[in-house]
């Protein structure tokens, strides 16, 4: 059952963080954006094959000119969207995006404003304060995303502080060890799970954590629905099989998707979904937040009441805060 579409505007960026690869790769620089006409084609496409959820990705998406008139369509197919951006480019986007976006995330990397900056390779910490304040004046209940690594984990109540006074979630989002990144220690998961367990307007799925610390993902018994779940689409108009970070093959959308879906290719990569050699060990929350959508596992039921908490935070308090202001 498709339910996410990962579709990648543009793999340039406009930072370059320590734990990623968009900025610092020369290969990104030039690359295309996705064109809108392929956009609304492709989009139509799946939400017609049932897919109820699109992130809007990068590199940086805001770098695409049209983001917003994206984001309306998806919208419009009553697909839930989702935004992750470094904050560089949302003013002058904000008020386009406006009640279009239900998944607005800001990423924030320490509640140091120099160490930030640091790891992004640009100053932007401002940014993120000024587009969170933007975001909040035009009545968005944005996020900020916490991208924690064994250098940052320590920094964890600082950013809920932040996140607390700004009366925002915050969502702690696991490295995984890809762009030669180890992953995270024992004891940076250990902080992590004692200082969220009970607290409010914090969340993490507790399946990243647990699949972690049983060694990522088990070909053998693998978990992984990044074929089945996930349709993965690039700024060159193709499918990206079995998923971005593990590309494997690529298939030019020429045709329709329903009939990509029923071709023999697809169907031995949704066949060995988790099971290739490169499999053993993953841990990429891109693949495994949808895998775990449903409890037909351990990690799915134990995602369960995070899921619950971050829905009670968004959904009934950003209610009750709509009706204060009315």
């Amino acid at each position: 059952m498709l339910l996410l579409c990962n579709y990648y505007l543009t793999y340039r960026c406009n930072a370059f963080c320590e734990f990623c690869h968009f900025g610092i790769h020369e290969n990104f620089k030039d690359t295309p954006f996705a064109k809108l006409e392929d956009f609304k084609s492709n989009v139509s496409q799946l939400a017609s094959l049932g897919v109820k959820f699109i992130d809007l990705t990068g590199g940086e998406p805001l770098l695409h000119k049209d983001i917003h008139l994206m984001a309306e369509f998806a919208k419009n197919l009553k697909m839930q969207t989702s935004i992750t951006t470094n904050g560089l480019l949302y003013p002058k986007f904000a008020e386009k995006l406006a009640g279009k976006i239900n998944l607005l995330h800001f990423s924030l990397d320490s509640p140091d404003e120099e160490e930030h900056n640091k790891i992004r390779k640009v100053n932007c910490y401002s940014h993120v304060f000024k587009s969170i304040g933007i975001a909040k004046s035009l009545g968005e209940f944005p996020d900020i995303l916490f991208t924690v690594t064994n250098e940052t984990f320590k920094k964890l109540p600082g950013m809920h502080q932040i996140a607390s006074e700004q009366g925002l979630m915050l969502i702690v989002n696991p490295v995984f060890s890809y762009f030669g990144n180890p992953g995270l220690s024992n004891e940076a998961m250990d902080f992590i799970e004692e200082y969220i367990d009970g607290k409010p307007n914090i969340y993490m799925n507790k399946g990243f954590i647990k699949l972690r610390r049983d060694g990522g993902n088990n070909i053998s018994d693998p978990k992984c629905k990044a074929v089945s779940r996930v349709v993965v689409i690039s700024p060159y108009n193709e499918i990206i099989l079995p998923c971005y970070h593990f590309e494997n093959e690529r298939i030019k959308i020429d045709r329709p998707i329903k009939e990509l879906r029923e071709t023999e290719k697809l169907k031995y990569f949704k066949k060995m979904e988790g099971k290739f050699d490169f499999c053993q060990g993953c841990t990429v929350n891109c693949y495994f937040e949808p895998s775990f959508a449903f409890p037909t596992n351990y990690y799915a039921l134990i995602s369960l009441t995070s899921k619950f908490k971050y829905g009670y935070n968004k959904l009934v308090k950003q209610k009750i805060k709509k009706k204060i202001k009315s």
